[in-house]
């Protein structure tokens, strides 16, 4: 078995809820769990935290060259480390993160690094992958691929519910129109529109359309 076919693959917009889909598919099927939204944000931490302005994308490319990158794996999914520091969850949900992550992870060194980062996750095992651009680009061999959607109006809600000020149009934009790896549905995936259904609807939704042998 090729290393993609071991990874499902969950794609979607900010606050699609693919997030918490992930992490309970993950549990339930025994697999580790990957939050490659997180990988972002913890660089734009990193990043922030060196004193660069996020949309200069030469000095991003400087000091994202220096950071020290590690994903190990605790309690069955891959936490984030950069140059020795576990960023906190409030620091990576931080505003100034979330105003920023959109432009860091345009940058394409950026994104190239982390899209390696990934691919070599695979050694660790069976995976449930999720992020913006996992099937289309990071496993796009995959056969197990999700897109999770809900409307924008919804994930503006859950957003604000949340206590995050997430612009969620904007990033939408960004995320839609970057040149390396924009968000798109993949190939040959699933979409389940999480707007109006419970989570544990949506987790056996994705565990049906997955039909794993």
């Amino acid at each position: 078995m090729s290393a993609a076919h071991s990874v499902i693959t969950i794609d979607g917009p900010a606050a699609s809820g693919k997030s918490s889909i992930a992490r309970l598919v993950a549990q339930r099927l025994g697999r580790t769990y990957v939050n490659t939204g997180n990988m972002y944000r913890a660089m734009t931490w990193a990043v922030l935290q060196a004193g660069v302005n996020p949309q200069d994308a030469d000095a991003v490319r400087a000091a994202a060259a220096d950071i020290v990158f590690e994903s190990p794996v605790v309690e069955g999914k891959t936490e984030v480390c950069v140059s020795g520091r576990t960023p906190t969850e409030a620091e990576l949900n931080s505003d100034p993160v979330n105003r920023a992550v959109s432009f860091i992870a345009s940058v394409d060194e950026v994104r190239d690094r982390l899209v390696a980062e990934q691919r070599a996750l695979a050694a660790i095992g069976p995976l449930v992958m999720e992020g913006r651009d996992i099937g289309s680009v990071v496993f796009p061999e995959s056969p197990h691929k999700i897109y999770v959607d809900a409307s924008e109006e919804v994930r503006a809600s859950r957003r604000g519910a949340q206590g995050r000020a997430d612009q969620i149009a904007e990033r939408d934009r960004i995320d839609k129109q970057r040149k390396n790896s924009p968000l798109v549905i993949p190939a040959g995936a699933i979409v389940i529109d999480n707007s109006h259904i419970t989570l544990d609807q949506a987790v056996d939704q994705v565990i049906a359309a997955l039909q794993l042998s």
